[in-house]
């Protein structure tokens, strides 16, 4: 099947669609999300990305990461991916809800670009994952001051929209 995004403005008013992987070599800017899921605990749940993945692989990033679909929520969205890539029933997510956006850039070394204003999805969740092999090779808890020293010290391990990500998220939400 093949996937599309959903082309924006720089105030997320959609403009039409593209196929994804046309977005990424052209680097159009286009609808994302990012969720981060957190246990009793306050650590979050990150995934390491499958060996087979286009750009970034087995590299770690927060929960899930996509795209939403023409006449999908964000929401939607991200309770789709949850299930999708890590075998999480949506209906088991406590407060899943939008925390902030923004835009970001970043280019790979596959000559692929991410030009995404993406809404950051949090919530909280404390079960199993069922991952999908194709998408998710690891899956982690992590406290935040443990995933902070980490990204600091091995920032090579992270997506580079991860480490974007993770900064705007202590920006936006400094007690997490």
């Amino acid at each position: 099947m093949t996937e599309y995004v959903i082309l924006v403005s720089a105030d997320d008013q959609a403009l039409g669609r593209m196929e994804k992987m046309e977005a990424h070599q052209k680097g159009a800017l286009h609808r994302a999300f990012s969720v981060f899921l957190f246990n009793e605990s306050g650590e979050t749940l990150l995934q390491q990305r499958a060996a087979s993945k286009y750009h970034s692989p087995l590299l770690w990033t927060n929960t899930c990461c996509s795209h939403p679909r023409e006449g999908e929520s964000v929401l939607e969205a991200a309770q789709r991916r949850v299930q999708e890539e890590l075998g999480i029933d949506p209906r088991d997510i406590q407060d899943l809800q939008p925390a902030f956006h923004f835009t970001y850039r970043a280019e790979f070394d596959n000559n692929l670009i991410e030009h995404e204003l993406d809404h950051v999805v949090i919530g909280r969740y404390a079960g199993p994952c069922i991952l999908d092999p194709e998408e998710v090779a690891s899956v982690r808890w992590v406290s935040m001051p443990d995933l902070l020293a980490d990204v600091a010290q091995n920032p090579e391990h992270y997506t580079a929209w991860f480490k974007i990500i993770l900064d705007e998220y202590i920006k936006h939400l400094p007690n997490g």
